[in-house]
């Protein structure tokens, strides 16, 4: 039997290749396919089936793409209704790759349509558990929106696949979820790509024994907003994105045209580092960096449809911003500043900058300084678990949304856990007017590793 895990870091997804006896199954891809064609072709295995645990709402699958050019078959949960010809397979159902049997659990919860897979191949089993049992986590039950389910119905339905589908599997199960740490399917997720349905039993909070009404209220209270993006990949998902090579290329665009553009209303959209953007960046660009959850956070701030233009250090990273984006269905690049800023600045066009301040200058701007306003732009639990005195918490995600509680006209210093998240939103807070904005390097980490004080729940 051959197997290979293939994890997308900036999405923290993980795909799967299983194959025996010249076929193969690709389980949850990504929705850039050469990986699988060319690993199968390496292996000499034909890819037989592209088997979906649910409608992904985190990123935009290959599923369509990969089908057309290996002629494999689609495969979902019956109930996922999607707009194209696949395989609907209900409970205990098996498919066959070679000698390894694909045996199928309905286990809805996180998606009413929701899968898994038990793969069997002499003395191994291996569990794809898609996004209802992660590492350390299960799967959100909010994600579905208003398609008939309620959450509190969602984490019943959960509790259920849960215990008993996945639970009653022997303690050497290993189990591969669709996503890691970092994923917004999930909320306590490890670093860990695999585990065993025993290690997960021990040491998974959402599996320790509970009444089904316990978990329903632990699993419902206190969820993360649902990213905008969400509900569009579901329905790209279901109809079937368009495949990669029909999407045009971003040209290269002159300072002039990039000008032109911004004021008919198009996004600049700088991938840099937090520090060279903070150096000098177009004016009202919105700065996030290739070198964090690029995709993640793209797609939760900036709308769908919206034209983009990239500014990069390099050719090679507006195509993979555009790859990147692609992934999550934002197919709206329409150039890139050819040169990047130093072309912007040497056709005399002006460059912005923000200010990286160091915490031991914002420790005596703080003792100094009455008017400095602090806004920490980490998720509530992280800022209730210890932040800078007189922060005030406004999430990323919230930010153009809670502007009004800050004044545009005080000096502002944005600060999250290491300096990628606050200077996305310094990039927000000048779009909106605010003048005097500071990036704090390295955000609290460097704070708390300073030994300053720090407070508790606040904001």
């Amino acid at each position: 039997m051959y197997f290979k895990q293939f994890y997308l870091g900036c999405l923290a997804h993980a795909s799967y290749l299983i194959g025996s006896s010249g076929e193969a199954a690709v389980i949850d891809p990504q929705r850039d396919v050469d990986q699988y064609i060319d690993e199968a072709a390496d292996h000499g295995l034909e890819i037989k089936y592209i088997i979906e645990t649910h409608l992904h709402a985190d990123f935009v699958s290959g599923h369509r793409e990969l089908a057309e050019r290996t002629g494999a078959e689609i495969v979902f949960g019956w109930k996922a209704n999607a707009e194209f010809a696949y395989m609907g397979v209900h409970d205990g159902d098996e498919l066959s790759v070679g000698d390894v049997t694909l045996r199928i659990f309905e286990t809805p919860g996180h998606t009413p349509e929701g899968i898994s897979i038990l793969a069997l191949h002499g003395d191994r089993e291996q569990l794809f558990t898609g996004d209802t049992l992660f590492i350390g986590d299960v799967g959100r039950p909010d994600l579905v929106g208003s398609k008939g389910y309620s959450p509190e119905q969602m984490a019943g339905m959960l509790y259920d696949s849960l215990h008993e589908k996945l639970l009653v599997l022997n303690d050497e199960v290993e189990v591969y979820p669709a996503h890691g740490a970092g994923s917004l399917c999930g909320r306590n997720m490890s670093r860990e790509t695999m585990s065993t349905i025993g290690e997960q039993r021990k040491f998974n909070y959402a599996l320790q024994p509970m009444p089904k009404e316990d978990f329903v209220k632990m699993m419902t209270t206190d969820l993360p907003e649902v990213p905008a993006y969400f509900p569009k990949d579901i329905e790209m998902n279901r109809t079937g994105a368009a495949p990669l090579g029909e999407l045009a290329e971003a040209d290269r665009l002159t300072p002039d045209q990039v000008q032109q553009l911004q004021a008919e209303g198009h996004m600049v959209l700088d991938v840099r580092s937090a520090a060279a953007y903070g150096v000098g960046h177009v004016p009202e660009s919105v700065n996030i960096g290739l070198g964090g959850q690029f995709a993640s956070w793209a797609g939760t701030l900036i709308p769908m449809g919206t034209p983009i233009v990239i500014v990069a250090e390099d050719d090679a990273s507006v195509s993979e911003s555009v790859m990147r984006l692609a992934r999550i269905g934002l197919d709206s690049v329409k150039g890139a500043l050819d040169g990047g800023v130093y072309a912007w600045d040497k056709a005399g066009f002006g460059l912005t900058e923000v200010p990286q301040m160091p915490v031991d200058e914002l420790k005596a701007r703080i003792d100094e300084e009455a008017s400095l306003q602090i806004v920490d732009v980490r998720r509530p639990t992280e800022f209730s678990g210890g932040h800078v005195p007189t922060a005030v918490n406004t999430q990323l995600a919230n930010v153009v949304e809670s502007a009004g509680r800050f004044d545009p006209s005080k000096p502002t210093a944005v600060i999250c856990g290491s300096g990628y998240r606050s200077s996305a939103a310094t990039s927000l807070f000048e779009r909106m007017g605010f003048k005097e904005l500071f990036n704090v390097v390295v955000g609290t980490s460097a704070w708390v590793a300073a030994s300053y004080e720090v407070d508790g729940a606040k904001g």
